[in-house]
């Protein structure tokens, strides 16, 4: 990505309450798994013939029962047993286990590969969509809690998808199956051991809300700790520097503890499940004892019915019993299919146009026409921005911190649009460009470069991937870093680092600069680039930038005051409007803002 937010000015928004563009969207659990199946086709192909090996894995299970059954009824009546008899029943009965743990085994290898796709397409889907919003939304969720979104989250959707939603299939169909042979068996026991369950079943939606509450708030304070550490680690330099690592530890700790005691709080309302479960099974299992005993008296069940309808009420309360671990596991997993919808809910504001328009390469032009801004809940920052930049010219922006200079900038790129009037590039509105064309046509290089955790060569061919190995060294040398590379450990393959910390902040901004130039953009967009390097360095630069914006439309966010003097015009804000412009020369003599802060700049300079 060329166009890359630059450094927030002081005193302006970019965001309104946290979590502002990207909430969890209100849907019951029903709701929200058949969303998430909709954007993730895979998980429904080839179900029906995971349903079917599901079958055969649940009936497979009621052979045992079946078998004992038979074995005391018709093996052991009269007064020898029938041993052929039993051995037959004990060889199928063997065979049928062994052919109802492939069918299991097959069906968990299908669902794993459903689940694996199903589940990559949708961490794929929200990766990106958090790329097609505006940067004024990304800064309105926390990194941390972004990052969560698209891999914790999804990954406990994996978690309960792969063992959650197994149990729930083979559950079901073990439920159906052993309520369907034990009415077969004694219709009367079945009714008294539904009669204890029902109750349950009556309770469990309600009981299902509240256990849905509990883990959305899990996976928010989940979100939470994840920010807090990965602000921790990159912010690493300034904890050290001031010497808050108590506090930072404090902080991290307060998030952890959050997360527990909402984990605690979550578990608390769960684990009354199973020792629910527990009793009536108990109760279940006494009352059919006591019946059973009662018609086997009266003639009206057999030994061995009543033997296996014993089994089969195991069979019956298993899934049950272990509702209490995959109803945990399915309320985490909608929580964060929760949190990853409302990622993928929210608008992208800044959206790529359908049959957007291509611009044609050469000298571009630019025109703000009643341009106004403003942040989410905030003051307007830019008013009535009106100026037309002709193809070829540098441009100078200029004025104090909080001027709008920045939100200028982030306009002209497109990484957000205006709230009024228009951005025009060649006389199109910004919001009509393809994103290729755009990003083609206009490259940012901000303040603070950011480099990727690659060698210099891979940094620097972001800026054109096609780009040989010769062609970058060619740039290096047209830019006068020649001698700078050489002095490189290992020239174009030394790696930088994460965030490019193995270099200084001036070198990094040498490579953002290289970047861009090796981008060939028409349009350039500088926040004053040579802001990081050592007085040598910059006017090495200056040299440089000299060459990279002959010819092309140039706009720079100008800090140090030089640059405005090498400008062809300046143009001076204040207070998110235009006051001053014109060239340097004529400028610096007429009373007013600029002549001030040329005047406060040249006095800093020389002191």
């Amino acid at each position: 990505m060329t166009a890359v937010t630059s450094e927030r000015e002081t005193g302006e928004r970019e965001g309104g309450e946290p979590g502002g563009g990207i909430r969890a969207a209100e849907r019951s659990a029903l709701e929200t798994l058949r969303h998430g199946i909709r954007l993730s086709p895979e998980f429904r192909r080839g179900l029906a013939g995971t349903m079917v090996l599901a079958v055969l894995a649940t009936l497979g299970k009621v052979i045992v029962p079946i078998a004992v059954q038979q074995v005391i009824d018709r093996g052991l009546r009269g007064s020898a047993p029938d041993v052929p008899f039993i051995r037959n029943a004990v060889v199928l009965c063997a065979v049928a286990v062994v052919l109802t743990a492939l069918a299991g085994y097959l069906m968990n290898i299908r669902l794993y590969r459903a689940t694996e796709s199903g589940l990559a397409t949708l961490r794929t889907k929200a990766f990106r969509h958090v790329h097609d919003l505006s940067v004024l939304t990304q800064n309105s969720e926390r990194r941390g809690s972004m990052v969560s979104r698209v891999t914790g989250d999804v990954d406990q959707i994996s978690t309960f998808m792969q063992w959650g939603g197994l149990m729930i299939v083979v559950a079901g169909g073990q439920l159906v199956i052993a309520t369907v042979v034990m009415a077969v068996y004694s219709w009367q026991l079945t009714l008294l051991v539904w009669a204890c369950f029902l109750p349950l079943v009556f309770l469990l939606p309600r009981f299902q809300r509240l256990v849905a509450l509990r883990y959305t708030a899990v996976r928010e304070r989940t979100g939470d700790v994840l920010a807090a550490v990965s602000e921790s680690v990159v912010g690493s330099s300034v904890i050290r520097a001031y010497g808050s690592e108590d506090r930072t530890s404090a902080r991290i700790d307060d998030a952890v503890n959050g997360q527990r005691e909402a984990q605690t709080r979550a578990q608390k309302v769960v684990g009354l499940t199973f020792p629910i479960t527990e009793l009536v099974a108990a109760i279940a299992l006494a009352g059919v004892v006591l019946l059973g005993v009662r018609l086997g008296l009266d003639g009206t069940i057999s030994a061995g019915r009543l033997v296996a309808f014993l089994f089969l009420i195991t069979l019956f309360i298993s899934p049950l019993q272990t509702a209490t671990e995959v109803l945990n596991e399915a309320q985490n997993a909608i929580a964060g299919w929760r949190r990853v919808l409302g990622v993928l809910d929210s608008p992208a504001d800044v959206a790529d146009p359908e049959n957007g328009v291509t611009l044609p390469r050469g000298p571009i032009s630019v025109s703000f026409e009643g341009v106004g801004f403003s942040y989410p809940g905030g003051a307007p920052v830019l008013h009535d921005v009106t100026v037309d930049i002709p193809p070829r010219t540098r441009v100078a922006v200029v004025g104090e911190t909080g001027s709008g200079k920045t939100t200028f900038a982030k306009l002209l790129t497109r990484l957000m649009d205006p709230v009024s009037g228009q951005v025009l590039v060649d006389g199109v509105d910004l919001r009509e460009v393809r994103f290729s064309s755009l990003r083609e046509r206009i490259v940012m290089v901000p303040q603070d470069g950011f480099l990727f955790d690659a060698t210099l060569e891979e940094n620097i061919r972001f800026g054109r991937p096609a780009a040989a190995t010769e062609e970058i060294r060619l740039a290096l040398t047209e830019l006068g870093l020649t001698d700078w590379l050489e002095g490189l450990p290992a020239g174009l393959d030394t790696p930088v680092g994460q965030r490019g910390e193995s270099l200084s902040a001036g070198e990094r901004q040498l490579v953002a600069l290289a970047r861009a130039y090796l981008a060939d953009p028409d349009l350039l967009l500088l926040d004053e680039a040579t802001s990081a390097v050592d007085p040598a360095t910059e006017v090495r630069l200056a040299r440089a930038l000299d060459g990279i914006t002959r010819g092309r439309t140039a706009v720079s966010i100008a800090h140090r005051l030089s640059t405005a003097e090498a400008a062809d015009e300046v143009i001076v804000f204040q207070h998110g409007r235009i006051i001053q412009r014109g060239p340097h020369a004529e400028l610096v003599d007429q009373p007013g803002v600029y002549a001030d802060l040329y005047a406060s700049w040249t006095s800093a300079t020389r002191s």
